[in-house]
C-alpha cells in the first residue's frame, strides 16, 4: 500500500506540473474567435479510431470521454496514461502557402479500482487552445504625400492562452450490464486577443485593442454505458454522455490604447471590466460499439454542442451549434499469442465536425479527419502496458470562398502503463 500511495503522489505531482507547463499547440488564425480551438478529449487508443469514445469499454485503457467506463477496471489494475502530439500545419490562402510546427501535451491521467464495482480516474486535459500571429498590409487610397508616397496601414493580430481542466471521475457498475459515472472538473485559464493598427506615416497614431478573459469554474460531465451480450462472441456497448451547460465564473477585460508614433507610453487608455460574461454549452454525446470475440471493435459516435445558446463577453450570437460524427475500428488478431505482430492492436477511423465559432459573423470552417494507429505491447509476451502511436490527417475547409484553408499532419504518441497491484506471488 505504501508503494501505491507514493505513486499516487507522483502522479498528482505530474498532473499539476503538466497543467502549469501547458502551452499552445496551434498557429491557427481561427483560434482568434471564441475560446479558440477546442481540444480533442480522447486518449491514445481513441485518437487512432477517429475519436470514438462514448461506447468504448475497455479495462486496459482510460476513457475520460465517458466516465461510466471507469467501472471496467479490475481490482488488480493500476493505469497511468500520458500522451502528446507533434503537428505540422499547412496554411493556404489566395494561393499562398505557409507552414508551422507545434507540439503539445494531450492528456495525463491515472485510473484504479476504488471500491467493489467502482473505478476512479483523475487527470489533466486541455479544453481549448489559442495561438496565432498574423498581419495584413493595405494601401490607403488618395493618401499620397508631396513626394508621391502612399500611406500604408498594417493591421496585426495575435493571441495566446487556453483553458485547461483538472478532473476527478468516478464510474460505478449499477448492474452487470449497466454503469454510470461522472467527471468533476476544475476549469481554468487565460486567453488574450490583441489587434493593433499602425501606419507608415510617422505622424500617425498607433491604436491597440486587447480582449482578455480569465476563467475559474467547474465543469460537470455525466455518463452511462449499457452492455448487451448477443451470444458468446458478440457484444454491443451503448454509451451516452451529458455535459452541463451553465454560466461560468470569469472576468473579461477590453483594453483600448492609443500611442504616438515611436512612443511606448499610451496617450489615451480605457479599460472595460465585464464580470461573469461567459458560458459553456449543453453537450450531448451518443455512441455505440460492436465487439466481436474481444478481437474486432467497430464504433460510431455523435456529438451535439449547443453553442448557439451561450454567451461570450455577455454577447449572444457569436457561436453556432456544433455537431461531430466519428467512426472507428480496432482489430486485435490474438491477444495471448506468441507472435508479436498478432498482439498488436491495429486501428483506423474518421470524423467530421462543424465549427462552433463564427468568423466575422459568417459560418466558420468545417473539419474532416482520418487516422491510423497501432497499439504496441511493451513486453515480449502477454504485455499489459501499451505504446499507442497514431497518425492523423485533418483538413479545415471553410464554406466561404477565399477564407483560409488548413491541413494538419499530426502524430500522437501515448503510453498506457498498466501494472498489477496487490498480487501475491506464490513460489513453489
Amino acid at each position: 500500500m505504501t508503494l501505491f500511495k507514493r505513486l499516487i503522489n507522483i502522479c498528482l505531482f505530474c498532473i499539476v506540473a503538466t497543467a502549469a507547463m501547458a502551452q499552445s499547440g496551434t498557429n491557427s488564425p481561427y483560434t482568434r474567435y471564441g475560446f479558440g480551438q477546442l481540444s480533442d478529449q480522447s486518449f491514445g487508443n481513441s485518437k487512432a479510431m477517429g475519436g470514438i469514445a462514448y461506447g468504448l469499454r475497455d479495462g486496459l485503457h482510460i476513457n475520460a470521454a465517458n466516465p461510466a467506463s471507469y467501472s471496467a477496471v479490475d481490482s488488480l489494475t493500476f493505469l497511468f496514461d500520458a500522451g502528446m502530439s507533434l503537428q505540422n500545419t499547412n496554411f493556404k490562402e489566395n494561393g499562398v502557402k505557409t507552414n508551422a510546427k507545434n507540439s503539445t501535451i494531450d492528456y495525463i491521467a491515472m485510473q484504479f479500482r476504488l471500491w467493489k464495482r467502482m473505478g476512479m480516474t483523475m487527470g489533466f486535459l486541455p479544453y481549448s487552445i489559442v495561438g496565432y500571429n498574423m498581419s495584413k498590409t493595405d494601401m490607403i487610397p488618395n493618401s499620397e504625400d508631396q513626394y508621391g508616397n502612399t500611406t500604408s496601414k498594417v493591421t496585426s493580430y495575435s493571441g495566446d492562452g487556453g483553458l485547461q481542466q483538472v478532473f476527478v471521475g468516478l464510474g460505478y457498475k449499477v448492474f452487470d450490464n449497466l454503469s454510470i459515472g461522472a467527471n468533476f472538473s476544475y476549469l481554468y485559464g487565460e486567453i488574450s486577443h490583441t489587434s493593433s493598427l499602425t501606419f507608415s506615416n510617422p505622424n500617425a497614431d498607433t491604436s491597440v485593442r486587447s480582449d482578455k478573459l480569465e476563467i475559474n469554474d467547474y465543469k460537470l460531465d455525466l455518463g452511462m454505458q449499457y452492455t448487451q451480450h448477443l451470444g458468446k462472441k458478440h457484444t454491443l456497448n451503448l454509451g451516452a454522455v451529458y455535459s452541463l451547460g451553465h454560466d461560468i465564473k470569469g472576468t473579461g477585460y477590453k483594453f483600448n490604447e492609443t500611442y504616438l508614433s515611436g512612443s511606448t507610453i499610451p496617450t489615451s487608455q480605457s479599460v472595460d471590466t465585464i464580470m461573469n460574461a461567459f458560458s459553456l454549452p449543453h453537450t450531448l454525446g451518443l455512441g455505440i460499439t460492436y465487439v466481436y470475440n474481444n478481437r474486432l471493435t467497430l464504433g460510431v459516435d455523435y456529438t451535439l454542442q449547443k453553442w448557439e445558446e451561450t454567451k461570450f463577453f455577455n454577447e449572444s450570437g457569436k457561436f453556432q451549434d456544433r455537431t461531430k460524427i466519428a467512426f472507428g475500428a480496432e482489430y486485435l488478431p490474438n491477444a495471448i499469442g506468441r507472435n508479436y505482430l498478432k498482439r498488436i492492436r491495429y486501428r483506423a477511423g474518421a470524423y467530421y465536425s462543424d465549427p462552433y465559432a463564427k468568423v466575422d459573423g459568417k459560418e466558420g470552417a468545417r473539419e474532416y479527419g482520418v487516422s491510423f494507429g497501432l497499439g504496441l505491447p511493451l513486453e515480449v509476451f502477454q504485455g499489459r502496458s501499451i505504446l499507442n502511436i497514431s497518425g492523423q490527417y485533418v483538413k479545415v475547409s471553410p464554406k466561404v470562398k477565399g477564407m483560409l484553408e488548413e491541413n494538419y499532419l499530426r502524430v500522437n504518441i501515448g503510453l498506457t502503463f498498466n501494472d498489477r497491484w496487490f498480487m501475491k506471488w506464490k513460489v513453489e
